[in-house]
């Protein structure tokens, strides 16, 4: 079974209009399909606001590449949710919450951000099999830490 990772907006960023070189062992694995990228209307709809506010408009991001690249690569989900809110770790910034929830809805294994407000609910996410990581922290080693 192939494992799901989930990025929050500004690890898509990092990889699609930054190319930073700290992001290429993910997406190499995400371009040879050893894990499965879930998405959701809501990961989406983010990315499409900040991109539309201009914000990167200097680095000259080319955005039908973008976007295909989504397309191809991108796996859609709507899950349910499998558990309870109360369970869950709260992310301090409401915006972010929507990326632990695709990841725990998904049953992903990694969170890839750089966000503080999420990287602070690293210890209590693994407690729940999911290992939020920076991407220059990321492994695939992590997948067995997780699952045990």
């Amino acid at each position: 079974m192939i494992p799901n990772l989930v990025l929050d907006t500004n690890a898509v960023l990092d990889w699609l209009v930054f190319d930073n070189p700290g992001f290429q062992p993910i997406a190499r694995v995400i371009l040879l399909g050893s894990v499965r990228w879930v998405v959701n209307a809501a990961a989406r709809e983010e990315l499409a606001h900040v991109l539309s506010r201009g914000v990167v408009d200097q680095w000259q991001p080319d955005l039908p590449l973008l976007w295909r690249t989504w397309e191809r690569h991108a796996t859609p989900i709507e899950y349910p949710p499998q558990s309870s809110p109360q369970r869950r770790p709260q992310c301090t910034d409401i915006d972010d919450q929507k990326f632990v929830d695709l990841a725990l809805d998904s049953g992903a294994l990694w969170l890839v951000t750089r966000d503080r407000a999420l990287l602070k609910l690293a210890r209590r996410a693994r407690s729940l099999g999911l290992a939020i990581v920076k991407p220059e922290r990321f492994t695939l080693v992590d997948s067995a830490v997780a699952q045990a």
